[in-house]
């Protein structure tokens, strides 16, 4: 759906977008009908709660860890408790949005929004809303304008004026017609990247079009959302990742060929990165992947040849929250070792190469 808001907007319940007034950033009418859609025949209590969780945002925290916090709610589901009818106290965990099934959401994207902050009050080019929830936030300069100044006049103006907006906002895109670029709440200008190809084998093309036909298309919109964001820390401060197009187009391929392995004998494929090209964030994406969508109790073994590789990519995923080696071990210390962290199961363990020095009997390998 799409809706031209500007100085068109009425207020209310059966108003144009369901808000009591110009200072709301979430479309509660339709994150309400969601939530009820997707978890059916709960009391009004247990939805009433989810929307608070999903709306309310503590005044303490800052801009992007108020994000992170409505980015694991709105992908993992609202925990919720209520009574049941014999006044029993139940436990359940809602989901926000259907994944599996993207024609299952509601898609709606609004052009020129008024949004009030606490003191001024100002017009979004173009917001997309799943479910109610304003995901994507688009600026769009005229033609002959560079994108730059889309970053550095109006969204610098924006996160600072009315920051609420952000708040459940998962990619930020920067288009003048012809170009674009994505990027996240906490990207500078040149973290803001293309969106060249939609398809491994084509030559690529650097515009607009390319960017809205690979970003915005239901399934792969959902997909970015689920699988292609981190928030992490491992550089001292919070900043958040969009994956670049290169990294969702190969990932992908590559949970295809882990789905299709039986076929492939095992042989997954190789995965190039030039230097710079972000390979830890790739390697985080796909792991994370093939956890949360193929099941499975997997174990990926991350091995490098030299040590300053071994702590660098460690660090990533420990930024990113996928492990703690002094709360449960994971980084090998020595062969020994190394056997033992793999015959416990774990989701991952770090190794050298060299720490592979046992004599292995051919009719037993594992």
């Amino acid at each position: 759906e799409s809706v031209f808001a500007y100085n068109n907007e009425t207020f209310g319940p059966e108003s144009t977008l369901g808000r009591k007034s110009d200072k709301e950033v979430v479309l509660t009418r339709y994150l309400g009908e969601a939530l009820v859609k997707l978890n059916p025949g709960l009391p009004d209590a247990a939805y009433q709660d989810a929307m608070r969780q999903i709306i309310d945002a503590p005044i303490t925290q800052n801009t992007l860890q108020t994000n992170r916090d409505k980015y694991a709610l709105i992908r993992d589901g609202v925990k919720v408790q209520y009574r049941k009818p014999d006044g029993q106290l139940d436990k359940k965990t809602l989901r926000v949005i259907d994944f599996h099934e993207p024609d299952n959401n509601h898609f709606l994207c609004v052009r020129e929004l008024w949004i009030k902050g606490d003191i001024y009050r100002r017009r979004a080019d173009i917001v997309g809303f799943v479910n109610g929830l304003p995901l994507m936030f688009m600026e769009c300069k005229t033609l002959h304008k560079d994108i730059r100044r889309a970053y550095q006049e109006n969204l610098a103006d924006y996160k600072d004026t009315i920051p609420h907006l952000f708040h459940h906002n998962a990619f930020i895109v920067l288009g003048n017609g012809v170009e674009a670029k994505i990027g996240s709440l906490s990207s500078q200008f040149e973290h803001f990247n293309d969106w060249k190809r939609l398809a491994e084998e084509e030559a690529g093309v650097v515009d607009m079009e390319t960017l809205l036909k690979g970003v915005c298309d239901k399934r792969d919109f959902l997909d970015l959302f689920e699988n292609f964001i981190l928030f992490d820390e491992s550089a001292g401060a919070l900043v958040k990742i969009v994956a670049r197009n290169h990294q969702y187009l190969g990932v992908n391929r590559a949970i295809e060929a882990a789905k299709n392995r039986k076929e492939r004998q095992g042989k997954l494929g190789v995965f190039w990165h030039t230097q710079g090209s972000g390979k830890s964030y790739s390697i985080v994406f796909f792991t994370r992947k093939i956890h949360r969508t193929l099941g499975g109790n997997y174990t990926f073994l991350v091995c490098t040849d030299r040590d300053d590789l071994d702590g660098q990519i460690y660090k990533t995923f420990a930024g990113c929250g996928l492990v703690d080696n002094d709360r449960d071990e994971c980084r090998a210390g020595s062969g020994e070792h190394l056997k033992g962290l793999l015959e416990q199961h774990k989701a991952y363990v770090f190794t050298l190469v060299q720490k592979f020095n046992k004599d292995v009997d051919p009719e037993d390998p594992y």
